[in-house]
């Protein structure tokens, strides 16, 4: 059922309410993303951020994107030295590899440029849907909405959708989602997940939605 655009502003300012009351700031994507201001960097890291804590994302980003900024000079590094440079991110070596790769590529086939194209963007290594969406929302202000397993929960038991993958929920969210609300999404409830409505045994007693929510498959709440 298509949401209203009032019931998303009422979502949206509750989360962001709680949340600033907790001083949780910006997911590390988001702050690089602030801070350099190009798709290149938004694109990087995400890559590092996958599996990934937001501190370390942040730390790592930034050693490589300030040795680094654009594909030409991260192909004056070795992937030894940009391993050095990401550790202690999760995969360091495999993403070393990846972004390194992917550096050629965009030398090679778009100019040094990052293509704001989703498909474009998933053909390169290690870039799958939630990359490529990220990208486009913060690298070019292009609508996308990112799912990663927070968003995909979150909007499955607060009963937005009904759906079983990450990839199904993209799409039945742009169906009931107004497309303002596609951007800041991911960030929202990535941070909302993390820190109220978890995986296991959800804050639902600290969540201002409790009384509203169905909680579909929680079994247990705090």
């Amino acid at each position: 059922m298509k949401r209203s655009e009032e019931y998303f502003d009422r979502i949206f300012g509750e989360f962001q309410q709680v949340l600033a009351a907790m001083g949780r700031a910006l997911p590390s994507v988001s702050q690089v993303a602030v801070e350099k201001q190009d798709p290149f960097s938004v694109l990087v890291s995400t890559l590092i951020s996958l599996r990934t804590k937001d501190d370390v994302t942040i730390k790592s980003s930034l050693r490589l994107l300030d040795k680094a900024p654009d594909a030409k000079t991260m192909l004056t590094l070795s992937e030894e030295e940009i391993a050095t440079l990401i550790f202690p991110a999760g995969f360091y070596k495999r993403k070393a590899h990846q972004i390194l790769e992917i550096s050629r590529i965009l030398m090679d086939k778009y100019n040094g440029q990052v293509p704001a194209d989703a498909e474009l963007l998933m053909q390169l290594p290690g870039v799958g849907i939630k990359t490529a969406n990220l990208t486009l929302n913060l690298g070019f202000a292009i609508d996308a909405i990112c799912v990663d397993c927070h968003v995909h929960q979150i909007s499955n038991r607060m009963g937005w959708i009904d759906t079983k993958t990450p990839e199904e929920s993209e799409k039945a969210l742009q169906k009931i989602m107004p497309r303002r609300f596609w951007i800041p999404l991911n960030e929202l409830l990535v941070t909302y997940g993390q820190e109220i409505c978890t995986s296991v045994s959800p804050k639902c007693s600290q969540c201002p939605e409790c009384g509203n929510c169905p909680k579909h498959g929680v079994s247990r709440s705090r």
